[in-house]
């Protein structure tokens, strides 16, 4: 086979940023994506019905004309979250919102402490049917065991809200993989590109590479192991959500670099190596598009995607040096056998 047609992916959970770097990483996503789940960490951060407008406003206004791509519109589940404005969030077409422990991740300031002081909240969004994606790590713990120890979290809001639909972002660990297993229909679970590949020597094994280090950190092979079967399960809990985050070099290469790994640009070239070579490839369109779908009740889209078998090196990076936005992409000077057609 030198030639695959399927569904535009449906990325649940994508970094688009803001501004200059905004217009630079757009385009790898709307060229593969019919939808994109934006996360809402931006500076300010998304946190009211009018900052989600505006924020959308900035994505379509960057859209070239006919396309047909749409940004799904979350919004910052803070401390200072109300109830009342979940109400004007989902009439301004929130999807769904984005709850961040305190000083976990990328513009996490701020973030939550007290899981159970949001349960008003929680409700709230269950009512309105929107979706509670959960950055599933425990600040303050061990960084391996970050994520281990947030699952008693997840438990908990999974148990107490029987009707909210959760999603536990980037699982990293085979624990994390077999609680969402065991847990009701209404919880499912993200998985990203790099995780599928990467374990933590990728990161700090022989030499430190600081494109490879993001939040939760990659574990133990039997991990990513378990990540891997996931996704090549056929379950429908898990899905793509690819989570690229892109930093400029000089932010990942100093002494106090960036978390994030940027994958759009590789997304479902390197998706498709990995199904290929685990003999899956009737599962990949479901993982890309499909479950997704389901679990958000997204309406049907008939735009497809192809992907050809022709070799190419991925660049060293994206952006201009001159300008200080060059990004370097997950891969980067890898050769795929597949890429977009």
């Amino acid at each position: 086979m030198d030639r695959l047609e399927i569904k535009r992916a449906n990325d649940m959970h994508v970094h688009l940023r803001q501004d200059d770097m905004l217009a630079q990483v757009l385009p790898h996503t709307i060229s593969q994506c019919a939808h994109a789940l934006v996360m809402p960490n931006i500076t300010p951060a998304v946190l009211t019905a009018d900052d989600l407008v505006a924020y959308r406003q900035s994505i379509l206004a960057l859209l070239p004309d006919g396309s047909t791509f749409k940004p799904l519109m979350t919004f910052k589940v803070a401390p200072t979250t109300s109830p009342a404005e979940i109400t004007k969030l989902k009439a301004q077409g929130a999807v769904a919102g984005k709850l961040y422990p305190e000083g976990v991740t990328t513009n996490s300031e701020g973030g939550v402490t007290d899981f159970k002081a949001l349960y008003p909240v929680y409700e709230a969004m269950q009512e309105a049917g929107l979706v509670l994606c959960l950055h599933g790590e425990m600040p303050g713990v061990f960084s391996l065991d970050r994520e281990s120890k947030f699952l008693a979290v997840l438990r908990d809001i999974a148990s107490r809200f029987a009707d909210l639909r959760i999603v536990l972002e980037h699982a990293t660990t085979a624990e994390a993989i077999a609680c969402v297993k065991e847990l009701p229909a209404n919880v499912a679970c993200t998985l990203t590109v790099h995780h599928l590949y990467l374990t933590l020597d990728d990161v700090i094994g022989d030499r430190l590479n600081p494109h490879a280090f993001c939040k939760p950190v990659a574990k133990r092979p039997e991990d990513r192991d378990a990540l891997v079967a996931a996704a090549l399960s056929g379950n429908s809990k898990f899905f793509l959500g690819s989570d690229s985050a892109p930093h400029t070099v000089a932010n990942k290469e100093c002494d106090c670099g960036a978390a994030g790994v940027y994958t759009a640009p590789v997304l479902l070239p390197a998706l498709l190596e990995l199904f290929e070579k685990h003999c899956k490839l009737e599962l990949l369109e479901a993982f890309t598009s499909g479950f997704a779908a389901k679990f958000y009740g997204l309406p049907e889209h008939k735009e497809t995607i192809v992907l050809v078998q022709k070799s190419w090196t991925v660049p060293e990076q994206y952006g201009d040096d001159k300008s200080g936005l060059s990004v370097k992409p997950f891969l980067a000077g890898k050769t795929l056998r597949w890429q977009v057609g």
